[in-house]
């Protein structure tokens, strides 16, 4: 199964690597989390930055995969 990837922008950092991001096409903001290759490279995301994120199929969850 092909995930689809978007960017996005992070709209508020919270516990555990969550993240609170919005699309520019959407409403509803969506919880993301950081991929593995990011915590390892200890790659920062901070509110306000625009990022890629590849969504689940049912679109309600996603994972930060890079920053723009």
């Amino acid at each position: 199964m092909a995930e689809s990837t978007k960017e996005a922008r992070v709209l508020e950092a919270l516990p555990g690597l969550l993240f609170r991001i919005k699309f520019p096409d959407a409403d509803d903001p969506v919880l993301a989390h950081l991929a593995g290759k990011m915590k390892i490279h200890n790659i920062r995301v901070l509110p306000g930055d625009r990022v890629l994120v590849e969504l689940s199929p049912d679109g309600t969850r996603g994972r930060i995969v890079r920053r723009l």
